[in-house]
């Protein structure tokens, strides 16, 4: 089952809204802006399970593309005051953010085309 109508354009935006608010909190971490762009679609990596079949990717895929794993590196970078690791923390929340505005939701295990947001 995939998310139509109304609650789906809600989602996109607030998908934007995420997107736009890491780069505000990273603007305040004191880091170069290059890293930004540079580290933005790392997360992609997570795709690599896909290489096994689309059980596996669709487990590490969301495994990188949903919120717990950049929440955890968040609240440890900032209980240990480092910067840097906030700064890809915010970076991976963007990427999230900026991939289910455009669409790229989290897998199901029949293939990678098809997402809570739909099929691609």
């Amino acid at each position: 089952m995939f998310v139509e109508g109304k609650p789906k354009i809600w989602l996109r935006i607030e998908s934007l809204i995420l997107f736009s608010a890491t780069i505000a909190v990273f603007s305040q971490l004191r880091q170069h802006w290059w890293v930004y762009l540079v580290l933005l679609f790392v997360p992609d990596i997570f795709m690599v399970g896909y290489i096994k079949n689309s059980k596996v990717g669709a487990f590490f895929y969301n495994l990188g593309h949903s919120y717990p794993a950049p929440a955890v590196l968040g609240l440890i970078a900032w209980l240990n005051n480092n910067y840097f690791a906030m700064a890809v923390a915010a970076i991976w929340f963007g990427h999230i953010g900026w991939d289910r505005f455009f669409g790229y939701g989290l897998k199901y295990d029949s293939g990678f085309k098809e997402t809570h947001l739909g099929s691609l």
